[in-house]
């Protein structure tokens, strides 16, 4: 299987967890969140830097390499409830990730995406035993259309 990771050109080298909280973690819990493709990490990656004037900036898609027998735990659409996609709501779905992460039992946490609830995003625990099954497999250049990097630029002078 592989997954996909869009980070800043000098972050490429390896894949790190700085522990900070995001929609699926708490502080402090050391994951990794991945792509199923790579146009939703694209989504996921401008939805949390657009405004910034970012991005333009030198990215790397990481294409990473698992096991297809690694073992995974899925939270599906119908297990959330109808507003967990707002940033309001991440008090609501933390500790569902939170409980797995504690949990170890699985590398792999399988979450819809906010941005396109019907594709995925994998939430990979860094401090699970089979994290050193997880391999870069390639390293790609990317870019923004420039579109997108003058739109960013534009919002970050309307702030």
């Amino acid at each position: 299987m592989e997954l996909y990771r869009i980070v800043l050109e000098r972050f490429a080298d390896r894949l790190y967890a700085p522990g900070f909280s995001g929609r699926w973690n708490y502080d402090g819990e050391f994951v990794i969140y991945a792509g199923s493709n790579r146009s939703l990490c694209s989504l996921e990656n401008m939805v949390h830097k657009m405004g910034q004037g970012v991005l333009g900036s030198r990215f790397m898609m990481m294409v990473l390499e698992l096991p297809d027998d690694l073992l995974q735990t899925t939270i599906s659409l119908h297990q959330l409830p109808t507003d967990w996609k707002l940033a309001s709501s991440y008090s609501l779905t933390q500790p569902l990730g939170s409980a797995w992460y504690e949990a170890a039992e699985t590398p792999l946490l399988k979450v819809p995406s906010a941005v396109v609830p019907t594709e995925h995003n994998y939430v990979i625990n860094a401090r699970h035993p089979d994290f050193t099954k997880i391999k870069i497999k390639a390293r790609e250049p990317f870019t923004y259309d420039y579109r997108f990097v003058e739109m960013d630029l534009k919002l970050k002078k309307s702030k």
